[in-house]
């Protein structure tokens, strides 16, 4: 497997990619509603607020996640991780441990210092994550999963109370995803 930066001359294949995966895994309405929102990503988010990775396997993309800027006042460099997909027939095989770790080590490199997600916890702790509560770090809206709210320091440090609300790119900013 080969991990390359997103471009947008394959958008139409990412939303796809996301749209089946969601539906395979949640159903039809889980799908579109995820196919829509990495429509938003990657139409509504301007550049420097988004870094995109993809999996290739036989030439083909077989995975896809994206990370969007989460601002804070203190001007910390953060990031969203969200969402992330791989296709149905390759999953649990080390595909989606190895895209966000190399996704990962490209944006330490880019000097990013933590990096959030919203997600199962399971999956994501064997990446580095760990669950934090909103005493460390509020989420930019209400989370209906507290327990899903995760993140992790590329600078290798404890991650130290964040006082204010960051706030997400234009396609988070829905109460609904949270």
């Amino acid at each position: 497997m080969k991990v390359d930066s997103y471009l947008s001359s394959n958008t139409g294949d990412i939303k796809q990619l996301f749209t089946s995966v969601f539906t395979d895994s949640e159903g039809t309405s889980e799908g579109v509603l995820i196919g829509q929102l990495v429509h938003d990503i990657v139409t509504l988010t301007h550049k420097e607020d988004l870094h995109g990775y993809v999996a290739i396997d036989n030439d083909k993309i077989i995975g896809c996640l994206f990370f969007t800027r989460l601002s804070f006042q203190q001007g910390l460099s953060a990031f969203l991780l969200s969402p992330m997909a791989i296709q149905t027939s390759y999953q649990g095989k080390g595909f989606g441990q190895q895209l966000i770790n190399t996704a990962l080590e490209e944006l330490k490199k880019q000097g990013v210092h933590l990096v959030f997600t919203y997600g199962d916890p399971a999956f994501y702790s064997k990446v580095g994550f760990r669950q934090i509560t909103e005493k460390t770090a509020k989420a930019p809206f209400t989370l209906s999963q507290p327990e899903g709210w995760l993140a992790q320091s590329l600078l290798g440090e404890d991650i130290k109370p964040l006082p204010d609300q960051p706030y997400c790119v234009e396609a988070f900013n829905k109460p609904d995803l949270w």
